[in-house]
């Protein structure tokens, strides 16, 4: 298990959200996804921030998914490919545009291993898997193919699962308690995904990641039986109205 991390990193922005109509009101369709800073400390346990909320449970927030971390390095990255006057640009103004819960700079996808353990404030976390893109950036930015644009650079973010709760606010440091899977990278599990699909040597090693979230390693495991790649339509394309 590699050591402690002495490298400085500091919490930018600790990011919350209410449930709004998404896309519009005619979208018919609501999400929590657009964040912003909060001030002071704000309690972390085990689902998540206090007073972060949540559209749809089944796919958001939960013990695997309690805390959304986007690095704020990709921001600019964004805005490049963006032409200007281009829909949704305006979006990537200010923190919180990818539903993050922390805002950083300095640590990517490259940077943090599944597994990772950070004390953040008063509160110890552990990254548990990294985002799945889904439909409702797609609203969020105005632009059909957001979803697939997250999930095609691999500009992700992370989640952690909370192992002690407490406050936790800007400005804290976050430093790295133990990395049990240094082989291990957010970025390397991203490729393995959606890259390199059927790297059956990889995904039967995913399969046995102990700190690896569980649909995490189910859908390993699903890939490994069946031989073949599930299917992303239903995550990355936007449902009909059901208006």
């Amino acid at each position: 298990m590699t050591a402690v991390d002495h490298r400085a990193f500091t919490v930018d922005a600790v990011l919350t959200g209410k449930i709004a109509p998404l896309g519009g009101d005619l979208s018919g369709k609501t999400s929590a996804i657009g964040k912003t800073p909060v001030d002071g400390r704000v309690w972390l346990g085990e689902t998540g921030l206090e007073g972060d909320q949540q559209a749809e449970l089944k796919h958001h927030g939960g013990p695997e998914k309690a805390l959304h971390h986007y690095p704020f390095d990709h921001y600019a990255t964004w805005r490049s490919e963006w032409r200007a006057g281009e829909s949704g640009l305006s979006t990537l103004e200010g923190r919180g545009a990818f539903g993050e819960n922390l805002s950083t700079c300095g640590l990517t996808e490259a940077d943090v291993c599944v597994g990772d353990v950070y004390r953040i404030g008063g509160a110890i976390v552990q990254v548990s898997q990294p985002r799945q893109p889904c439909w409702k950036l797609n609203l969020r930015f105005a632009r059909a193919d957001m979803s697939r644009a997250v999930q095609n650079t691999r500009r992700t973010g992370w989640y952690y699962r909370v192992l002690e709760a407490g406050e936790i606010g800007a400005g804290d440091a976050i430093e790295r308690l133990a990395r049990p899977h240094a082989q291990w990278s957010v970025e390397r599990l991203l490729r393995v995904f959606y890259v390199d699909r059927d790297d059956r040597p990889a995904l039967e090693a995913m399969a046995q990641l102990d700190t690896l979230s569980p649909s995490w390693r189910k859908t390993a495991s699903k890939r490994l039986e069946s031989g073949e790649v599930e299917s992303w339509s239903k995550r990355l394309d936007v449902p009909p109205s059901q208006s």
